[in-house]
């Protein structure tokens, strides 16, 4: 496959095509990007997946409960998952693909199964199966290769919200209420820490917050530019929230994989529900939904 950015966005559209018919065109997203989120998961954890199988049969033999924290040293990530499955074997089996994926799906350690629980994805499972689906679908995405190390998170969060901006227009949304383009957002973290001398000076501890977060491509971003361009041995550290439970999980998700404080990415409305109260920042940008019309919170 083709290694650009539109090439990619391009394969994941068309497998959106395969919905036509079974799915209106505002419920594409339901399914296409959940299953984005669990394949780049899927390979992200591919390389020590045995490695957490064994590790999970030894420490159920001797009665060990509390096994998160050795499940994730043997993942190399801050989650896990202890099913037999994974995109390429749920294959093997086409007449209980949907029996498996759910098994997948509940492999997952607690704090990555919060996450995809926003996606609600159960009920999809149940219509891609009856209408003899998901098989094809699972096909399709094992045809493509998310990992980090072939997909940055920086053109994977760009990826999300291409596709969220093209199901936002499909489904007569508000693009500018879910998408930003990166290169909008790289100008203005420019502006916000222009002249910031501070910024330059070893070790240095930075904040940053966005209280409408969407995918995170603003944090991204703003991390980016301050270690890339102005100072590669600063500590930045990155907080948001996120009213839409699909972005949310999208971002929280791309949080865990890169190691970070996932706890920092809130869930609710900013206005009427801040999970960050009290607390303060080095900087804040947003791109609030402005094609939304804002009423007063009583």
């Amino acid at each position: 496959m083709n290694n650009n950015f539109q090439a990619k966005v391009n394969f994941i559209w068309s497998i959106a095509d395969l919905l036509r018919g079974d799915y209106k065109q505002a419920e594409f997203q339901d399914v296409i990007l959940p299953l984005n989120v669990l394949k780049r998961l899927d390979a992200v954890l591919e390389p020590t997946k045995e490695k957490v199988l064994k590790k999970n049969k030894e420490l159920k033999e001797r009665g060990i409960e509390n096994k998160d924290l050795i499940l994730q040293k043997a993942s190399g990530y801050p989650f896990n998952n202890i099913s037999k499955f994974t995109f390429q074997n749920l294959l093997q089996d086409p007449d209980n693909i949907a029996k498996n994926l759910r098994a997948y799906i509940n492999g997952f350690s607690q704090n990555m199964y919060n996450i995809l629980e926003n996606f609600e994805f159960a009920n999809e499972i149940k219509k891609l199966g009856e209408a003899n689906l998901l098989y094809l679908i699972i096909q399709r995405f094992n045809e493509i290769d998310l990992h980090p190390d072939v997909v940055s998170n920086h053109e994977m969060g760009t990826i999300f919200e291409e596709l969220i901006r093209r199901f936002s227009e499909q489904s007569n949304e508000t693009a500018g209420e879910h998408f930003t383009p990166r290169e909008v957002i790289a100008l203005m973290v420019r502006l916000l820490i222009a002249g910031n001398g501070g910024l330059k000076q070893k070790n240095i501890i930075r904040t940053v917050y966005d209280p409408a977060c969407g995918t995170g491509g603003m944090l991204t971003t703003a991390k980016d530019e301050i270690l890339g361009y102005v100072n590669p041995t600063a500590q930045v550290y990155l907080f948001g929230q996120e009213l839409n439970p699909k972005t949310f999980a999208i971002a929280k998700s791309d949080v865990l994989i890169k190691g970070e404080e996932a706890d920092n990415i809130k869930k609710g409305n900013s206005f009427s529900d801040d999970q960050l109260a009290g607390k303060t920042f080095d900087f804040m940008l947003s791109n609030p939904p402005f094609g939304v019309e804002w009423k007063k919170v009583e």
